[in-house]
Protein backbone atom coordinates (compact mmCIF):
# COMPACT_ATOMS: atom_id res chain seq x y z
CA UNK A 1 0.00 0.00 0.00
CA UNK A 2 0.86 3.68 0.16
CA UNK A 3 1.88 5.89 3.06
CA UNK A 4 0.36 9.35 3.30
CA UNK A 5 2.88 11.74 1.69
CA UNK A 6 5.07 8.66 1.05
CA UNK A 7 6.49 9.08 4.55
CA UNK A 8 5.95 8.21 8.21
CA UNK A 9 7.02 9.38 11.66
CA UNK A 10 9.00 7.32 14.14
CA UNK A 11 10.31 8.79 17.39
CA UNK A 12 9.96 12.30 16.01
CA UNK A 13 11.88 11.66 12.79
CA UNK A 14 10.41 11.51 9.29
CA UNK A 15 11.30 8.62 6.99
CA UNK A 16 10.43 8.34 3.32
CA UNK A 17 9.09 5.16 1.74
CA UNK A 18 7.49 4.62 -1.65
CA UNK A 19 4.40 2.58 -2.46
CA UNK A 20 4.53 -1.09 -1.42
CA UNK A 21 7.74 -0.64 0.56
CA UNK A 22 11.29 -1.67 -0.23
CA UNK A 23 11.65 -5.47 0.08
CA UNK A 24 10.46 -6.06 -3.49
CA UNK A 25 13.25 -3.85 -4.85
CA UNK A 26 16.08 -5.76 -3.19
CA UNK A 27 18.11 -8.88 -3.90
CA UNK A 28 17.46 -11.91 -1.70
CA UNK A 29 19.99 -14.63 -0.86
CA UNK A 30 19.32 -18.35 -1.25
CA UNK A 31 19.36 -20.00 2.16
CA UNK A 32 18.11 -23.43 1.12
CA UNK A 33 17.30 -25.04 -2.22
CA UNK A 34 15.86 -28.46 -3.03
CA UNK A 35 13.88 -29.93 -5.90
CA UNK A 36 10.54 -28.80 -4.45
CA UNK A 37 11.57 -26.08 -1.99
CA UNK A 38 13.50 -22.84 -1.88
CA UNK A 39 14.09 -20.47 1.04
CA UNK A 40 15.22 -16.88 0.38
CA UNK A 41 16.40 -14.31 2.93
CA UNK A 42 16.87 -10.57 3.08
CA UNK A 43 18.21 -8.63 6.07
CA UNK A 44 18.44 -5.00 7.13
CA UNK A 45 21.46 -3.01 5.96
CA UNK A 46 22.65 0.59 5.76
CA UNK A 47 20.38 1.31 2.78
CA UNK A 48 17.23 -0.08 4.40
CA UNK A 49 17.91 1.77 7.66
CA UNK A 50 17.74 5.11 5.86
CA UNK A 51 14.04 4.43 5.21
CA UNK A 52 13.29 1.85 7.93
CA UNK A 53 15.48 2.15 11.07
CA UNK A 54 15.03 -1.40 12.35
CA UNK A 55 17.15 -4.55 12.39
CA UNK A 56 15.24 -7.43 10.80
CA UNK A 57 15.44 -10.60 8.78
CA UNK A 58 12.80 -11.49 6.19
CA UNK A 59 12.61 -15.09 5.03
CA UNK A 60 10.46 -16.33 2.13
CA UNK A 61 9.78 -20.04 1.70
CA UNK A 62 8.26 -21.62 -1.41
CA UNK A 63 7.31 -25.29 -1.04
CA UNK A 64 5.75 -27.29 -3.87
CA UNK A 65 3.69 -30.29 -2.75
CA UNK A 66 1.95 -32.06 -5.65
CA UNK A 67 -0.76 -29.61 -6.82
CA UNK A 68 -0.13 -27.01 -4.10
CA UNK A 69 2.40 -24.21 -3.73
CA UNK A 70 2.84 -23.11 -0.10
CA UNK A 71 4.36 -19.65 0.46
CA UNK A 72 5.52 -18.58 3.93
CA UNK A 73 6.79 -15.22 5.20
CA UNK A 74 8.90 -15.19 8.36
CA UNK A 75 9.83 -11.83 9.89
CA UNK A 76 12.29 -11.63 12.79
CA UNK A 77 12.95 -8.55 14.91
CA UNK A 78 16.72 -8.52 15.34
CA UNK A 79 16.77 -5.21 17.20
CA UNK A 80 16.01 -4.02 20.71
CA UNK A 81 12.97 -1.83 19.97
CA UNK A 82 9.42 -2.76 19.02
CA UNK A 83 9.33 -3.15 15.23
CA UNK A 84 6.25 -2.17 13.17
CA UNK A 85 5.78 -3.81 9.78
CA UNK A 86 3.30 -4.75 7.07
CA UNK A 87 3.68 -7.45 4.47
CA UNK A 88 1.59 -8.81 1.64
CA UNK A 89 1.57 -10.81 -1.57
CA UNK A 90 0.81 -9.79 -5.16
CA UNK A 91 0.38 -13.01 -7.19
CA UNK A 92 -1.22 -12.63 -10.62
CA UNK A 93 -3.09 -15.43 -12.37
CA UNK A 94 -3.40 -15.59 -16.15
CA UNK A 95 -6.94 -15.51 -17.55
CA UNK A 96 -6.65 -16.17 -21.28
CA UNK A 97 -9.55 -15.39 -23.57
CA UNK A 98 -12.63 -13.40 -22.56
CA UNK A 99 -12.15 -11.83 -19.11
CA UNK A 100 -15.89 -11.91 -18.44
CA UNK A 101 -15.92 -15.72 -18.72
CA UNK A 102 -14.23 -15.78 -15.31
CA UNK A 103 -15.49 -15.33 -11.77
CA UNK A 104 -14.20 -15.43 -8.21
CA UNK A 105 -15.85 -17.81 -5.76
CA UNK A 106 -15.74 -16.85 -2.08
CA UNK A 107 -15.46 -19.52 0.58
CA UNK A 108 -18.50 -18.16 2.45
CA UNK A 109 -21.81 -16.67 1.44
CA UNK A 110 -21.20 -12.99 2.16
CA UNK A 111 -21.43 -9.50 0.70
CA UNK A 112 -17.86 -8.16 0.86
CA UNK A 113 -17.34 -4.42 1.17
CA UNK A 114 -14.49 -2.74 -0.69
CA UNK A 115 -12.91 0.47 0.63
CA UNK A 116 -12.31 2.93 -2.20
CA UNK A 117 -8.91 4.42 -2.99
CA UNK A 118 -8.35 8.12 -3.66
CA UNK A 119 -4.84 9.18 -4.67
CA UNK A 120 -3.63 5.73 -3.55
CA UNK A 121 -4.95 6.29 0.01
CA UNK A 122 -8.03 4.77 1.65
CA UNK A 123 -11.03 7.06 1.51
CA UNK A 124 -14.19 6.95 3.63
CA UNK A 125 -16.13 5.62 0.62
CA UNK A 126 -17.07 1.96 0.36
CA UNK A 127 -18.94 -0.19 -2.15
CA UNK A 128 -20.62 -3.56 -1.76
CA UNK A 129 -19.28 -6.04 -4.28
CA UNK A 130 -21.96 -7.56 -6.54
CA UNK A 131 -21.54 -11.09 -5.21
CA UNK A 132 -24.31 -13.52 -6.12
CA UNK A 133 -24.31 -16.10 -3.33
CA UNK A 134 -20.59 -16.77 -3.25
CA UNK A 135 -19.77 -15.79 -6.85
CA UNK A 136 -18.32 -12.49 -8.05
CA UNK A 137 -18.50 -12.30 -11.87
CA UNK A 138 -15.43 -10.52 -13.22
CA UNK A 139 -15.52 -7.49 -15.47
CA UNK A 140 -13.12 -4.58 -15.91
CA UNK A 141 -15.62 -2.04 -14.58
CA UNK A 142 -15.11 -3.48 -11.09
CA UNK A 143 -11.57 -2.09 -11.16
CA UNK A 144 -12.18 1.35 -12.66
CA UNK A 145 -11.12 2.87 -9.32
CA UNK A 146 -8.03 0.65 -8.90
CA UNK A 147 -7.93 -2.35 -6.57
CA UNK A 148 -10.76 -3.82 -4.54
CA UNK A 149 -9.68 -3.63 -0.90
CA UNK A 150 -11.36 -5.88 1.62
CA UNK A 151 -10.36 -4.73 5.10
CA UNK A 152 -12.54 -7.42 6.65
CA UNK A 153 -14.26 -10.52 5.31
CA UNK A 154 -15.21 -13.98 6.55
CA UNK A 155 -13.84 -16.03 3.66
CA UNK A 156 -10.29 -17.31 3.95
CA UNK A 157 -10.04 -18.64 0.42
CA UNK A 158 -11.05 -17.67 -3.11
CA UNK A 159 -11.43 -19.85 -6.17
CA UNK A 160 -11.08 -18.73 -9.77
CA UNK A 161 -13.67 -20.25 -12.10
CA UNK A 162 -14.07 -20.19 -15.87
CA UNK A 163 -17.66 -20.50 -17.09
CA UNK A 164 -18.59 -21.66 -13.60
CA UNK A 165 -15.87 -24.34 -13.37
CA UNK A 166 -13.31 -23.65 -10.59
CA UNK A 167 -9.71 -24.45 -11.58
CA UNK A 168 -7.54 -22.68 -8.97
CA UNK A 169 -7.82 -21.82 -5.27
CA UNK A 170 -5.92 -19.32 -3.11
CA UNK A 171 -6.13 -20.07 0.63
CA UNK A 172 -5.02 -17.32 3.04
CA UNK A 173 -6.16 -18.09 6.61
CA UNK A 174 -3.23 -16.13 8.13
CA UNK A 175 -4.09 -12.91 6.27
CA UNK A 176 -7.01 -10.77 7.54
CA UNK A 177 -7.04 -8.35 4.58
CA UNK A 178 -7.33 -8.91 0.86
CA UNK A 179 -6.67 -7.04 -2.36
CA UNK A 180 -8.15 -7.99 -5.74
CA UNK A 181 -6.79 -6.19 -8.78
CA UNK A 182 -6.38 -6.06 -12.51
CA UNK A 183 -6.02 -3.30 -15.09
CA UNK A 184 -8.08 -2.48 -18.16
CA UNK A 185 -7.77 -5.21 -20.84
CA UNK A 186 -5.12 -7.11 -18.83
CA UNK A 187 -5.38 -10.93 -19.18
CA UNK A 188 -4.94 -11.63 -15.46
CA UNK A 189 -6.36 -11.09 -11.99
CA UNK A 190 -4.36 -10.61 -8.79
CA UNK A 191 -5.53 -12.18 -5.53
CA UNK A 192 -3.44 -10.51 -2.84
CA UNK A 193 -3.34 -11.71 0.78
CA UNK A 194 -2.32 -8.78 2.97
CA UNK A 195 -1.27 -7.95 6.51
CA UNK A 196 -1.89 -4.21 6.39
CA UNK A 197 -2.92 -1.78 3.66
CA UNK A 198 -2.61 1.84 2.51
CA UNK A 199 -2.91 4.73 4.93
CA UNK A 200 -6.32 6.36 5.28
CA UNK A 201 -6.51 9.94 3.99
CA UNK A 202 -6.50 11.25 7.58
CA UNK A 203 -3.65 9.06 8.89
CA UNK A 204 -1.55 10.65 11.65
CA UNK A 205 1.69 9.47 10.02
CA UNK A 206 2.96 7.85 13.23
CA UNK A 207 4.02 4.37 12.14
CA UNK A 208 3.24 2.84 15.53
CA UNK A 209 -0.34 4.13 15.21
CA UNK A 210 -0.77 3.02 11.59
CA UNK A 211 -4.04 1.22 10.92
CA UNK A 212 -3.58 -2.58 10.68
CA UNK A 213 0.15 -2.44 11.49
CA UNK A 214 1.84 -5.47 13.10
CA UNK A 215 4.24 -4.84 15.99
CA UNK A 216 7.05 -7.31 16.81
CA UNK A 217 8.83 -7.17 20.18
CA UNK A 218 12.59 -7.56 20.57
CA UNK A 219 13.69 -10.99 19.32
CA UNK A 220 10.15 -11.95 18.30
CA UNK A 221 9.48 -13.98 15.15
CA UNK A 222 6.35 -13.73 13.00
CA UNK A 223 5.23 -16.32 10.44
CA UNK A 224 2.31 -16.32 8.03
CA UNK A 225 1.58 -18.30 4.90
CA UNK A 226 -0.84 -18.84 2.06
CA UNK A 227 -1.32 -21.54 -0.57
CA UNK A 228 -2.08 -21.70 -4.28
CA UNK A 229 -3.85 -24.92 -5.25
CA UNK A 230 -4.49 -26.24 -8.75
CA UNK A 231 -7.91 -27.94 -8.65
Amino acid sequence: GTLRNNSYLYEGQTYGMTRHGFARDNMFSVKQQEDSCIVLTFSSNDDTKRMYPFDFELELSYILNENTLHIYYTVTNKGTADMPFSIGAHPAFALPGNFEDYSLVFENDETPVSTQLENDLLSSKTIELPVKGTVLPLNYDLFENDALILKSHTSRSLKIAKNGDPFLKVAFSDFPHLGIWTKEKAPFVCIEPWLGYSDPENASGNIIEKEAITILSEGEKFRAGFSIIIL
